[in-house]
């Protein structure tokens, strides 16, 4: 597969040299938009040609130990390096593959997820509370930083909506295929009589762009200050924190209480209002590129049910890779085999594309 690939990796090679040579010539320097619009393709080219390179010497070693192998003196030596080598050399191959399997639009190293109850009521809302809490452990195990932006607190402890950030190396790559809809099977624990109820959640995976990406004018933007709702003392009821923000030309609306400060709060919304943006931008991108193969884990469309948590039977089904899991672990946060699996189908699918298209 690699060597069907070599000229577009090369290709890709030449035009970040290219690019680098730009950056350093004073005509581009002087220009600040040209210099970030060619700093940002540098950048983005970045990874793949450091991959590349290390792909490059890994296979250069190779070669010089396989030479070797016709030496008697150093035969012993050269088989233990083409040992060692053949695996690291197999390994970057994969890295490698894998890049350039990946979307420009996938790449990001931070995502914002919105988790809202559906069906079900108050057990929907616990359901909805334990699903935030299974992704924020998970992120706990990778290192990676969690934020929360904003929440609504139902009756009993729930969430009938909760927003928050996760940022840290591949995030948004192992968690966006959680787009869709969850359902629980158990019994809640409002239930008198033990019967098994059905609820859902709905899970939004949005990756947060960086700033240079979305540019929203100040004129387009309508804000509200409103006081706090929910627990937080007397704070709450005496100042006007709570922001809402309405972007005009999209009609979306966001809402933040989470800070106490309006200035904090306002910051907050204007993140979740990017990334609902830059979501917006990318199904229509998708929707317009039938090539582009979104539908092979999921459209990430809210109402399509992805994925069933069933406690009497302590099984976690994935529908679209129908795989079973103990539901134990998944749900206390070790999402590694789900991830693993879904990555995998998916890129054996991409790879199969890519094979097609080349």
């Amino acid at each position: 597969m690699i060597e069907r690939l070599r000229g577009k990796l090369d290709e890709k090679l030449e035009r970040h040299h290219e690019l680098e040579q730009q950056m350093a010539d004073p005509d581009v320097a002087a220009d600040n938009i040209r210099y970030q619009a060619v700093a940002r393709e540098c950048s983005s080219l970045g990874k793949l040609v450091s991959r590349y390179r290390k792909y490059v010497e890994i296979e250069k070693l190779l070669v010089s130990a396989k030479a070797m192998l016709n030496d008697a003196d150093l035969k012993e030596v050269a088989e233990e390096e083409v040992t060692e080598l053949l695996p690291k050399l197999a390994e970057a191959e994969n890295h490698l593959i894998d890049m350039l399997l990946v979307d420009p639009e996938e790449d990001h190293e931070s995502l914002i997820m919105e988790i809202r109850a559906g069906t079900g009521g108050e057990e929907a809302a616990l359901f909805a509370r334990d699903l935030f809490e299974m992704y924020r452990r998970f992120a706990e195990t990778k290192q990676w930083k969690v934020e929360l932006i904003d929440f609504n607190v139902s009756e009993h402890r729930g969430y009938k909506e909760v927003s928050f950030s996760i940022s840290g190396e591949d995030a948004y790559r192992a968690l966006r295929y959680e787009s869709g809809g969850h359902r629980v099977q158990r019994v809640p624990e409002t239930e008198q009589q033990g019967r098994i109820h059905t609820s859902a959640a709905t899970v939004a995976v949005m990756a947060e762009p960086e700033d240079v990406e979305i540019d929203i004018r100040p004129e387009d933007i309508e804000m509200e200050a409103t006081r706090s709702s929910g627990p937080g003392g007397q704070h709450v009821n005496k100042t006007s924190s709570a922001v809402r923000l309405t972007h005009i030309p999209s009609g979306l609306v966001v809402f933040c209480q989470d800070e106490r400060s309006q200035h904090k709060n306002r910051a907050k919304a204007m993140r979740l209002l990017k990334s609902r943006l830059f979501d917006m931008q990318i199904r229509k991108a998708q929707q317009e590129r039938d090539a582009l193969r979104r539908t092979l884990i999921g459209s990430g469309d809210r109402s399509e049910r992805i994925r069933t948590y069933n406690f009497p039977q302590n099984r976690c089904t994935d529908h679209r890779i129908n795989c079973n899991l103990n539901l134990e672990p998944v749900i206390a946060g070790d999402l590694n085999k789900l991830v693993e699996s879904l990555q995998e189908y998916d890129r054996k699918q991409r790879l199969d594309g890519l094979a097609e298209s080349l």
